[in-house]
């Protein structure tokens, strides 16, 4: 390996340490709902985020305050020690992309038939702290 590409390496190893990953595959919600609520909580503190979550009306808001706190508990397992109340967590990114489709058919008029697609979706949540 390089040094250009070792150093490369080096740095976005350095810069994924202060982070919290937590990912969601296969969530039987269509990406387009998801999006909605992800578009509500990005950027926003964890405290805020999770109250909105917890009181919105959406069925996949559900899933999101789950994830979540699966990403601040993955926050405290890296960072030993500190509150993440103290270290001023934040949603830094969410990402949301189709995940398979599966296709099912419906009977229709005159012996046709319609094709239903049930989709899925792959949820990608960060979280990062303000004081670094």
């Amino acid at each position: 390996m390089g040094a250009r590409k070792r150093n490369a390496a080096e740095a976005r190893k350095e810069a994924m340490s202060k982070v919290a990953i937590a990912k969601l595959n296969d969530c039987p919600t269509s990406p387009r709902k998801m999006r909605l609520v992800a578009d509500i909580i990005r950027g926003k503190d964890v405290v805020s985020a999770l109250n909105i979550l917890k009181f919105s009306s959406k069925e996949a808001s559900g899933r999101m305050e789950k994830l979540l706190r699966s990403a601040i508990a993955n926050w405290e397992a890296k960072n030993e020690g500190s509150r993440p109340e103290e270290a001023g967590l934040y949603v830094s990114e969410v990402k949301v992309d189709s995940a398979r489709m599966l296709k099912r058919i419906q009977p229709a008029p005159q012996g046709r038939a319609h094709r239903i697609r049930k989709r899925s979706n792959h949820v990608t949540l960060i979280v990062d702290s303000l004081k670094k």
